[in-house]
């Protein structure tokens, strides 16, 4: 029987009375929030690393837990005035299994988001170039605005005079939160290099602490129960261990498989079982204590990765 505790899972206590209340049709799932997150790279002495956030204990989803910097879409990603550079819309739209107003707004949200919680930028004035250093006082007072959603993505890149690279980008994975969870989103993963000049900053609100450690580093953390870290978190890092460069993994993105992973739970006797199709190091058995609770559905909160 798997130990909920043996390694750095995050595992929240109430989950088990809320995937009996799923199974007993006491719960009604929350429809999930589309997502993006972003795992940045840079090649270093020691291999290539990836930054990673640590969100503060002090937040309702995953308190404590190493994520990528990301978010929900804002309603306006999908701004047809986007500036835009790279695969185009109907491309993205193949690759992530939306349409193509759907594909913008979350190629927008990961573009974005990495921006408000990083301060890295996967812009250019032209499609073949980059924003160079992103850290002045202007600069800054566009990225508040952006959090405040007192500015639109594509007003703020208008107003620079920048089109986004989407062709920075290499979608990497899909996962949606279990049906149980009171939070729910529908999270693409992409892959993208440090652009050169730029530099990464802790500019969330949500986050206590960032990293750039690599992959092997990570997971060996997690396996020890040092690092807190979500399933799809530890899964993209295993996945990026086995590339040489930064570069080797964003070319290595278009064959990745896009299935969305959804996690399933089951009443097995006096057990409920959680698990991930597809990724059966994650698979947990909670013994069941007391009856299912009559577990009315919660409100959407806000969006993380």
């Amino acid at each position: 029987m798997a130990n909920p505790q043996a390694n750095g899972q995050w595992y929240p206590p109430e989950w088990p009375d809320r995937i009996r209340a799923l199974a007993a049709g006491t719960l009604t799932p929350v429809a999930p929030k589309r997502a993006a997150t972003v795992m940045l790279l840079k090649d270093t002495g020691a291999g290539t690393a990836v930054h990673m956030l640590r969100r503060r204990t002090s937040m309702a989803f995953a308190g404590g837990a190493y994520a990528y910097p990301g978010g929900g879409v804002d309603p306006r990603d999908d701004d047809r005035a986007v500036g835009w550079a790279g695969p185009t819309r109907a491309w993205w739209a193949d690759r992530l299994g939306v349409d193509e107003a759907g594909a913008q707004a979350i190629v927008c949200a990961a573009v974005r988001e990495t921006y408000e919680e990083a301060g890295v930028l996967l812009a250019g004035p032209t499609g073949d170039s980059v924003a160079g250093d992103t850290t002045g006082a202007d600069w800054e007072a566009d990225r508040a605005a952006l959090v405040a959603r007192e500015l639109s993505f594509a007003e703020f890149l208008d107003r620079r005079g920048l089109v986004l690279r989407s062709d920075l980008l290499g979608a990497w994975a899909r996962w949606i939160t279990p049906e149980f969870e009171s939070r729910r989103y529908d999270t693409w993963f992409f892959v993208a290099v440090l652009p050169e000049g730029q530099r990464t900053r802790n500019a969330s609100t949500e986050a206590d602490r960032t990293v750039w450690i690599t992959p092997a580093e990570a997971t060996a953390g997690y396996d020890k129960g040092e690092l807190l870290m979500m399933p799809p978190t530890v899964a993209t890092l295993r996945g990026l261990a086995a590339c040489g460069t930064a570069a080797e993994a964003l070319a290595s993105a278009p064959g990745r498989d896009m299935t969305p992973v959804l996690a399933r739970a089951r009443l097995e006797g006096d057990e409920a079982v959680l698990s991930w199709p597809g990724h059966e190091e994650f698979t947990k058995h909670v013994p069941s204590t007391a009856p299912a609770p009559a577990t009315p559905s919660d409100p959407t909160g806000g969006a993380t990765a």
